[in-house]
């Protein structure tokens, strides 16, 4: 029991990790810049490996959610109905009408490793591969460490797979949570959902400056995401790393959101690079 426990937590936090430092602040939202390729790639793997999906297709929707935040086009927003929000928005074989990566994830789409994982906006073939590469992985698992450490692997990829989705509903329920900021969402701080998701339960503070690397902001919310990150920093593995609520100078609400409406109609094709406006405290 110990040893699957053991294995259990351990691939649990490099999964997870793989979602919330790869898929979701580098992939997604290019909080920070990777100096090698290969350290990107060791980022998204264990994503990929949770049963995640395609990266071009993960971070393209989660840009689209950003986007049209709590509206009638967010892919995934519990206004539209709590099953839709969970598991609906899934369960699609091309991207909604509205969202093409093609245009909203054009750095993603330069990756030919991407491209290939997202068989060209058919999300039914992604998800095949999908499964057929975690089946390789955990058969290899299996066949060099036994079924002990196969099944805690499995069990939890299945785990960390499920915390985005719930993250996705419950972060934007209000009575559940509380916030820092007055962004015009639902979106909400829940501590255990941020214990769970290394960091990525500080919801509310993720949506008043999505470009930041850092979603922890007050002393008591532990966001292990962001040490990751802050480490590799020090030792040379990342750069560009952006925390524009400790580094920029503070600023009205009103004055950020002129500044934000300004430069997304002057260079709306480059939205989701530059939606790095710093907020205040």
């Amino acid at each position: 029991m110990y040893k699957f426990a053991t294995a259990f937590f351990g691939f649990y936090s490099w999964h997870m990790l793989g979602v919330t430092v790869g898929y979701h602040r580098l992939l997604s939202h290019r909080s920070f810049s990777c100096n090698n390729k290969l350290v990107e790639y060791f980022w998204v793997l264990p994503g990929y490996l949770a049963f995640e999906g395609a990266p071009m297709w993960w971070a393209t929707i989660h840009r689209a959610h950003h986007r049209y935040v709590d509206t009638p086009l967010d892919p995934h927003s519990p206004r539209n109905g709590l099953l839709h929000a969970w598991w609906g928005w899934i369960a699609k074989r091309h991207y909604p009408a509205h969202v093409n990566p093609t245009l909203q994830s054009k750095d993603l789409n330069k990756d030919p490793v991407y491209r290939f994982l997202d068989q060209d906006g058919d999300l039914l073939r992604a998800a095949g591969l999908v499964v057929g590469f975690n089946i390789l992985f955990r058969t290899l698992i299996l066949a060099r460490f036994g079924w002990t450490i196969a099944a805690a692997s499995l069990l939890a990829g299945c785990t960390a797979m499920q915390v985005p989705v719930m993250l996705n509903v419950l972060c934007h329920l209000p009575r559940l949570g509380y916030r820092n900021f007055d962004t015009e969402d639902d979106s909400v701080n829940i501590w255990w959902v941020a214990l769970l998701a290394m960091g990525e339960g500080w919801h509310n503070n993720h949506h008043a400056a999505p470009g930041s690397a850092r979603s922890g902001i007050k002393p008591s919310e532990l966001d292990v995401s962001w040490l990751v990150i802050r480490g590799m920093e020090k030792i040379g593995l990342v750069s560009r790393v952006n925390d524009p609520i400790c580094n920029a100078p503070a600023q009205s609400r009103i004055e950020e959101e002129a500044e934000f409406e300004e430069e997304a109609e002057l260079e709306d094709e480059l939205f989701w690079q530059t939606h790095l406006i710093p907020s205040a405290l």
